[in-house]
């Protein structure tokens, strides 16, 4: 079957075989995957043929899309509208706008001015004069379109460059090309009061978790420092007093370890210090936790004075959704109130009732009209709008507004063109070779935050500046290991030398007698232990037993041996050790 069609079809003939299937027809084939300035505008085009592959056929060339070259000669019209930072007029043309700087395109700047002059030296023969319209443009009850959206299907401009977002309903009646940039609706509310810093506000940079929790590691750790010192022997002074006698006595009392513990946690010494393993262990822990308390201490405090923390009243589109204290606008006839007004979302449509119902009304004609009144109603309205238009403002003075909570979508902002437009393809390159490169990205900052006027350093949630439990737990759980580490340590110190008590009242006696003088050492351990020292008088069986290790202690290993296996050795002996 064959169906007659117009001399200079693109792929020529239209016909069909006995199955349905088109045959004996042509394919042309365009080279656009170079992004070079001469290949956007150079379409080298071929044919392919059933049952004859490529080819070069001039016929095909000249039914394809119109020659860009045709264009040279011509001007291409492109609308835009004032939205900053996208298009503004220079300061300079705005105060003396018969300079001759400012007469056409020269008296414009802003993203979407730089977008088009990258654009411009990307497509040969892209000469643009720029044209001021109005607002995007909508669809009308009776199914025509105003705004810039409405001069396009007229004919009155060849493309749209400005913020103009890609949506279902524009994207029927006109073409739009990759986005150029992408962003969200948002929520903008005025800035909240700065808290006032009290007498206290030293304590905030840790929360009042951590501060509990130090105090409680402050007196367990006293507490395990006096129980070590006290189990252990090594801890314990023999001093022989004035009257002949000996005092057993311990410096870690409840005071003392107290003191010692305040002093270290304050980064400060003191007169005592462990003598035992255990004792070392328990303090080289503590000292280790305060080491790491006071360095996170510190560094949180100086970024805790160098921000302003404020509170705001909302963080979330739920938070806003769930209120009726604070109300919320949009503005009308945009691309924002399409979103909420045929939203399958709950929480959207029940904002849109809301705003329908509102008197006055919280709709409101322009940007700029909507951040005044976010700005003039002191905390009690809230702006929806697009991110970038948000994040521009809150840099702006009076650096009064701020941007809450995360996207509600995501939309991207597109060039517009009329439907079969020659530029479209040339655009589309165009802008996927500046995203490689980079480019957008940098117009982007150099737009919205290299020429800030507002102060950064803000902190939106106050409580997020304070060091909570879960970031800090390690250092606990270190400080626990090393106080049961101590304990056992100290445990060990003390049977150990129990024992060798044992085997000292032992050499004499029986191996049977080793359990019951063991026993009795450690007996006499523990007491010393609980009672926290003892006083010796001459004579007496504690004072003969402190003098016998005295003794022991200076005698050469061969007469040790010796000596304690006397019972009661002489006095001239004690003396010459002495």
């Amino acid at each position: 079957m064959q169906i007659g069609a117009k001399e200079g079809t693109l792929t020529g003939n239209i016909e069909f075989d006995r199955f349905g299937n088109r045959k004996n027809f042509d394919v042309s084939i365009v080279d656009l995957v170079s992004n070079t300035k001469a290949t956007f505008n150079s379409k080298e085009i071929l044919a392919w043929r059933q049952g004859v592959g490529f080819f070069s056929n001039r016929t095909v060339a000249q039914h394809s899309r119109k020659s860009q070259s045709d264009h040279k000669d011509n001007q291409v019209i492109v609308l835009t509208n004032l939205v900053a930072p996208f298009v503004m007029i220079k300061r300079e043309c705005v105060e003396m706008a018969n300079l001759t700087e400012c007469q056409g395109n020269n008296k414009f700047e802003g993203f979407c001015i730089d977008l088009l002059k990258l654009l411009a030296d990307k497509i040969e023969g892209f000469n643009y004069i720029i044209k001021l319209g109005t607002k995007a443009g909508s669809k009308q009850p009776d199914g025509s379109w105003d705004g810039m959206i409405g001069e396009l299907l007229n004919g009155n401009a060849h493309a749209v460059v400005a913020s103009l977002t890609i949506n279902q309903e524009r994207e029927r009646v006109v073409d739009f090309s990759k986005p150029f940039m992408t962003t969200g609706i948002s929520i903008m509310i005025k800035k909240p009061d700065k808290q006032e810093f009290s007498v206290f506000s030293f304590m905030q940079p840790l929360s009042t978790e951590i501060w509990m929790y130090i105090i409680f590691a402050y007196i367990g750790v006293s507490v395990v420092i006096f129980l070590v010192s006290r189990f252990s022997p090594y801890e314990w002074r023999v001093e022989e007093t004035s009257r002949g006698g000996f005092t057993i006595s311990n410096d870690f009392s409840v005071y003392n370890c107290l003191w010692f513990t305040l002093a270290a946690f304050m980064q400060q010494g003191t007169d005592i210090l462990p003598r035992s393993i255990s004792g070392r262990i328990a303090s080289s822990a503590w000292w280790f936790f305060t080491m790491i308390i006071v360095s996170s201490y510190t560094a949180n405090l100086a970024a805790f004075l160098t921000l302003e923390k404020m509170q705001a009243p909302i963080e979330s589109v739920e938070d806003l959704a769930k209120q009726t204290k604070i109300k919320y606008g949009i503005q009308g006839g945009g691309s924002t109130a399409s979103f909420f007004k045929y939203s399958s979302v709950q929480i959207y449509q029940r904002m849109w009732r809301y705003m329908e119902s509102q008197v006055p009304p919280v709709f409101v004609a322009s940007y700029a009209e909507g951040i005044e009144r976010v700005r003039s109603h002191k905390g009690r309205y809230a702006f929806l709008l697009e991110a970038t238009a948000n994040e521009y403002e809150n840099t702006r003075k009076p650096c009064d507004t701020m941007k809450v909570g995360a996207n509600l979508n995501s939309i991207g902002y597109g060039i517009a063109t009329p439907f079969g437009s020659d530029w479209k393809d040339h655009i589309n390159l165009a802008i996927l070779a500046l995203q490689e490169r980079g480019e957008l990205k940098k117009l982007e900052n150099k737009w919205w935050y290299d020429r800030g006027q507002c102060d950064a350093g803000i902190t939106v949630d106050g409580s997020s500046a304070s060091l909570n439990l879960s970031k800090v737990a390690g250092i606990f759980y270190i400080l626990m290991g090393g106080m049961v580490i101590s304990m056992l340590a100290a445990l060990g110190e003390f049977l150990y030398r129990s024992r060798i008590e044992a085997r000292k009242s032992n050499s004499n006696s029986m191996v049977a007698n080793f359990a019951k003088n063991l026993k009795s050492a450690l007996s006499s351990q523990l007491r010393l232990s609980i009672e926290g020292g003892a006083v010796a008088q001459p004579g007496s069986q504690s004072h003969n037993a402190i003098r016998r290790q005295q003794v022991a202690a200076f005698l050469p290993a061969n007469e040790k041996e010796a000596f304690n296996n006397v019972d009661r050795p002489p006095s001239t002996l004690y003396n010459t050790a002495v």
